[in-house]
């Protein structure tokens, strides 16, 4: 299986090219604009010590980030001077200050240059892994080499300090990145080198003895707990986990390595069978911003951050190029549509880095008497435009900007199409218009030209029961296969809404359901709702009103249920005394967007 490049796709109309262009107009500039504010450049010009605002341990990864989303945005559209030029500035105070030896790394070059590879959890490989992702990007959409040469200069030196002289105090980073770029760097170089180095660090995990210093957490935080073959369950802090296994897939379809895809299967459907929230977030731990134990999924206290959504896609993306299971492109358009929208507010312009599935106002602070400090963690009410700790904004601006990537594949000679959307789809094999309103709407239309795939696959989304199409075709895996000599296809997955419940094991929603349409998951504020939003329940059974597309490019709904509104004192004789009224749901993506509301996504069921 290989992926078909984003580079190939246009955004033509609807959701996607809505949310594509919101990214890149809007949500890109101002990262960049927070980012000059808040010192991230100035840490990469080096200027410190000429009275510039102290580095950080993780600004070189931020940065980063934001200019391999650029990168990403000139391959697709070309452009994008002045974006060039501060990139190109970067690039020539990096060279200026890069050490002789290759070390690159703005906070140990300028505060701490003699504790170089002495802590492990110091994200050192961590920001050297982003840096190398962008640089690789870079010289991909711009033919300018001087980035790459300066992260392979880095990369020999980092083969030196952890491989051949073994001068590093530890083996494996703390915070997994740098075996995803590595890989990505053979990909580009064709280098075994590289290959080997993230095959290193991999099979180094939970094997070597390397130090580990927390009052906090112990190995399983950061995967280290046993060799990586033998992984069972997803433990430990989830932005670091998907990383890992991302990195564990795309080595084991390099290498043909079926213990490694094996064990890359089972933290995978522990994850989904356990550990998922139905909007595919993951990590329901504030401590540790990581997974905890079977179908603990909180609502109110989770935690879920949006860098994590990311990392599960990159996970499922790489999966699904090493098994034809249309399961990964389930999960993938679960998270595209819930987990990842959430992270950004609809002007484009503030963050989540958590996504919980409950927020409840008065909660908030509930431990008067315990210093704020000390008080039970809850997600934030509103989105920030900027955080202390910013990983999120610029993975944010990379995943979107590369988010065609995330829609066709290449199974042998055989077309696959994964994910849907009002786009166009042109390489040496095929012109491709796909036209749809998905997902507010599920038919979907497909103009095919100059043909040469021998068949082609279209995932039947897994919320589907029903669905028509207009030619002859087979089922395969979850796929309808149509043949090659089609030029128009017509398919209708009949969209509807639907109530979910979750396994009784999941003690946060017991005797609760979410509404959701198509892919989407909606919820509940109580801005919109006459009453407490707890004091609700909805009958599954009656009919449910769907509403027309809003300015935010989706359908809010309007559901039927009960709510209690004379509960005198605090207990009483259970009897039915509830009447009815109406409940108005929005997409879950969509709330925090307005004045501070409490919201619900799991609703008492009448």
């Amino acid at each position: 299986m290989e992926n078909i490049d984003f580079s190939k796709i246009k955004f033509e109309s609807g959701f996607w090219k809505y949310r594509y262009d919101l990214n890149k107009k809007v949500t890109l500039k101002h990262v960049y604009e927070q980012f000059e504010k808040s010192g991230r450049f100035d840490s990469l010009r080096f200027r410190y010590k000429e009275g510039g605002s102290m580095p950080h341990i993780y600004h070189d990864s931020d940065v980063a980030k934001w200019m391999e989303a650029v990168a990403y945005l000139i391959a697709a559209e070309g452009g994008y001077q002045e974006e060039q030029l501060v990139i190109d500035s970067l690039v020539i105070d990096m060279e200026k200050n890069q050490l002789d030896n290759g070390y690159l790394n703005s906070y140990y070059i300028q505060i701490e240059p003699d504790k170089i590879f002495e802590n492990r959890n110091a994200h050192e490989l961590y920001c050297a892994g982003h840096l190398i992702e962008a640089a690789i990007a870079y010289d991909k959409a711009t033919g300018k080499s001087k980035f790459l040469k300066l992260m392979l200069k880095y990369v020999d030196f980092i083969e030196q300090a952890f491989i051949t002289e073994k001068t590093a105090k530890f083996s494996t980073p703390g915070h997994e990145e740098i075996e995803l770029a590595l890989i990505k760097l053979y990909e580009h170089t064709r280098d075994k080198k590289y290959l080997d180095m993230a095959k290193f660090f991999i099979d180094g995990r939970g094997v070597l003895e390397e130090p580990w210093e927390s009052l906090s957490f112990n190995l399983k935080q950061i995967q280290s707990e046993m060799p990586v073959r033998e992984l069972i369950l997803a433990e430990g802090h989830a932005v670091r986990a998907t990383y890992l296994y991302t990195g564990m897939a795309e080595l084991a379809r390099k290498e043909n390595d079926k213990e490694l895809l094996d064990a890359c299967k089972r933290v995978y459907e522990d994850i989904v069978n356990k550990k998922m929230y139905v909007t595919g977030g993951i990590g329901s731990a504030p401590s540790s911003e990581g997974f905890t134990v079977s179908y603990d999924l909180p609502n109110l206290e989770g935690y879920s951050e949006s860098c994590a959504a990311i990392g599960f896609i990159l996970f499922a993306h790489a999966m699904q190029k090493n098994e034809f299971s249309v399961q990964y492109a389930h999960l993938i358009e679960r998270i595209m549509y819930n987990g990842l929208l959430s992270s950004t507010s609809i002007d484009g312009k503030a963050f989540f880095y958590e996504n919980s599935l409950e927020i409840h106002l008065e909660s908030i602070g509930k431990e008067t008497s315990r210093l704020p400090n000390k008080r039970i963690h809850f997600a934030k009410p509103q989105r920030s435009e900027v955080f202390s700790c910013s990983c999120c904004p610029p993975n944010i601006n990379r995943i979107f900007a590369r988010l065609g990537d995330l829609f066709f594949l290449e199974k042998e000679n055989d077309l696959v199409i994964n994910q849907f959307g009002a786009l166009t789809l042109v390489n040496d094999k095929i012109k491709l218009k796909m036209t749809t309103d998905y997902p507010n709407d599920g038919k979907i239309c497909i103009k095919i030209a100059d043909n040469t795939y021998g068949k082609i696959y279209v995932r039947i989304p897994e919320w589907c029961d029903h669905y028509s199409v207009s030619v002859n075709y087979n089922v395969e895996n979850g796929y309808i296969v149509l043949s090659n000599s089609e030029n128009l296809v017509e398919i209708d997955f009949k969209m509807h809404p639907y109530f979910v419940e979750s396994n009784p094991n999941v003690r946060s929603n017991a005797g609760r359901v979410a509404l959701c349409y198509g892919p989407t998951v909606y919820c509940l504020e109580r801005i919109d709702n006459h009453y407490p939003l707890n004091a609700l329940s909805v009958d599954v059974k009656k009919e449910i009103q769907v509403g027309n597309v809003c300015d935010y490019h989706m359908r809010n709904l309007v559901s039927f249920g009960k709510v209690d509104e004379n509960f005198n004192g605090l207990y009483r004789k259970a009897k039915d005394s509830a009447m009815e009224t109406e409940l108005y749901f929005r997409p879950y993506w969509t709330f925090a967007n307005r004045e501070k509301s409490d919201m619900l996504v799991w609703i008492r069921k009448a």
